[in-house]
């Protein structure tokens, strides 16, 4: 399963890096000649010793011939390091540009809905942490890896030529060492995935501990949910201790055998001895003294590139995980709505093909009437609601605007016919006036103060460090009922005909709320309105109410028709007269 699992991985980063892949090999390619010139300045000292110490006359010409070579590596060493670090560097910048390209084109074909239920953080370790990942494997890894392998080839023929003996001594060390390290990463793979599981526990325990504070405090529960939290990040550091106590020795033994001082000390221990017997020339010794660290050095720097190896596979894998989620396909025949006439045909939807969150919904909304959706909650209403603006596509039936299918529409032509406000406001960290132009970027500031001023949001932007220049989220921090009014601004701005609302003022505090229903009552004058009703009497004077009870459309008509006929509606009308007139708190 493991190797599976590996390979699967493997191919998915194949796949992201191969625009790049013929910079790579070419890099590599360089850096297998600048790792091989980085040899021979030690093979010259080591031919050098043996000049300058044989018996007399020195021969001076072949000394400085060695000395002449060993300046030339240098200098085709550094030509060529610095021409392959330009050039993975350059393919790195350009595929973390055509990764976020990417994904960034694909999120936009994405449906809406898909961001609803996942957390914003999964987009932004793809799009910046993950991509990052790759960073290292491309701009550095693989060349070190090159170096890795090709140094000690280099060194280890030169050193064949000299003793064979000899080498095979300072070869014990290299496979003492690749033998620990192999023990070292048994299972890593799954190792690491466990680590991020557990880390993935911690941020999510932190997550919930910080957000949550308030109401756990005031409720008396800060010690039980700091609680929790502990508990995950005990768990934590019980699994990383142990899986780190068990790897300490291993990995400080190969570390150890694997260390140029090492290597040296076996060298020499092994040149004395074999000096002694004859078996090998004293000056043979100086050749071993020299090169032997760059035998045993590299499988460091492997080992390193391993790990970065596979933090890059598992990045790469949650990357094409994203670029694999489904898309809303593209309409074949774009056409343009006629009017704003809304109808839903037997629309039915469900989440997990199983199922079914709305079913046999038949409903038109005529041009610039009002159809408010009320029922328990999990009735299916904010579904309903969302499916119009093709937050998903149906799962059966049929959505027409102005006798066109939704499918059958461009995503800008869609979204010039409907627009949306709901509950959860989301706000770029972008400037204010930005935020509000989101549908028309090319709107002029009066029309974006014109669209705020309607919003009863101006003069607080006003009151901003820098205005409509402010940042949300930097020097813009604007409270719920603030930021939905910004939002209510921005579907004026839009102009849309059609208006999908989640009652925005279900959570807004009073002082809020008021500016809100102002702002609202400008932004529906004239438009087909769909709201998700969760104060009743705001919505008494709809021109039809729909009430769902588990998906299913149960009752239709004005409210005072719908009071009389004794059903779900007059109850939920009269638990919500009961508690404050809102059907959350009804239940």
């Amino acid at each position: 399963m493991a190797e599976t699992q590996n390979k699967t991985n493997a191919a998915a980063m194949a796949d992201l890096i191969a625009p790049v892949r013929t910079r790579i090999l070419l890099a590599c390619a360089i850096q297998a000649v600048a790792a091989a010139a980085g040899i021979f300045p030690f093979i010259a000292v080591a031919e050098l010793g043996k000049v300058l110490l044989a018996e007399p006359p020195i021969d001076a010409m072949r000394a400085w011939i060695i000395a002449g070579i060993a300046i030339g590596a240098l200098a085709v060493r550094l030509i060529c390091l610095t021409a392959a670090t330009m050039i993975t560097h350059s393919a790195d910048l350009d595929l973390q540009l055509d990764l976020r390209r990417r994904m960034t084109a694909h999120l936009a074909r994405v449906p809406l809905g898909w961001f609803g239920d996942r957390n914003a953080g999964l987009v932004k370790k793809a799009l910046q942490d993950d991509v990052a990942a790759l960073h290292h494997l491309v701009g550095h890894s693989y060349t070190s890896m090159v170096s890795a392998v090709v140094a000690p080839l280099v060194a280890l023929s030169y050193l064949l030529w000299v003793d064979w003996l000899l080498t095979i001594a300072v070869l014990v060390p290299v496979a003492l060492g690749m033998g620990l390290y192999a023990l070292q990463y048994r299972g890593y793979g799954e190792k690491i995935q466990a680590y991020n599981r557990a880390l993935g526990d911690v941020n999510a325990a932190a997550v919930e501990f910080v957000q949550g504070i308030a109401v756990v405090k005031t409720f008396g529960q800060a010690s039980r949910a700091h609680g929790r939290f502990v508990d995950r990040t005990s768990a934590f550091v019980a699994y990383f201790w142990e899986w780190m106590r068990g790897l300490l020795v291993v990995s400080a033994a190969a570390e150890i055998v694997l260390s140029p001082p090492f290597a040296l000390l076996a060298v020499l221990t092994a040149g004395m001895v074999m000096t002694g017997a004859g078996m090998v020339a004293p000056l043979d010794v100086l050749a071993f003294a020299v090169l032997a660290p760059a035998l045993t050095a590299p499988f460091l720097t492997l080992s390193y590139a391993q790990n970065d190896l596979m933090i890059a596979r598992q990045a790469a894998v949650r990357i094409s995980d994203l670029l694999a989620t489904p898309k809303l396909p593209a309409a074949t025949q774009p056409a343009e709505p006629n009017g704003p006439r809304v109808a839903f045909n037997d629309v039915r939807f469900t989440y997990d093909g199983k199922t079914d969150a709305v079913s046999e919904i038949d409903l038109v909304l005529e041009s610039g009437t009002v159809t408010a959706l009320v029922g328990p909650s999990g009735s299916g209403k904010s579904t309903l609601a969302r499916l119009l603006p093709r937050f998903w596509d149906v799962t059966k039936g049929r959505i027409e605007i102005g006798g066109v299918s939704v499918t059958n529409m461009t995503p800008e032509t869609l979204y010039r016919s409907v627009s949306f406000v709901f509950q959860d406001v989301q706000l770029m960290r972008a400037s204010i006036a930005d935020n509000i132009a989101l549908a028309r970027p090319n709107a002029t500031n009066a029309e974006i103060e014109t669209a705020a001023r309607a919003a009863q949001i101006h003069d607080r932007i006003m009151a901003l460090p820098h205005g409509y220049r402010s940042i949300a989220g930097d020097d813009a921090h604007l409270s719920g009922g603030e930021a939905q009014r910004v939002s209510i601004a921005r579907a004026l701005l839009a102009d849309a005909p059609i208006l999908v609302l989640d009652e925005a003022t279900s959570f807004a505090d009073p002082d809020s709320e008021a500016a809100i229903q102002e702002a609202l009552s400008t932004l529906v004058a004239g438009r087909t309105l769909l709201v998700i009703a969760h104060r009743l009497h705001t919505i008494k004077g709809a021109d039809q109410i729909c009430v769902l009870d588990d998906g299913r459309m149960v009752e239709r008509g004005h409210h005072d028709a719908l009071v009389a006929e004794q059903g779900l509606y007059a109850q939920l009308w009269a638990a919500a007269a009961q508690t404050g007139g809102t059907m959350e708190a009804a239940q």
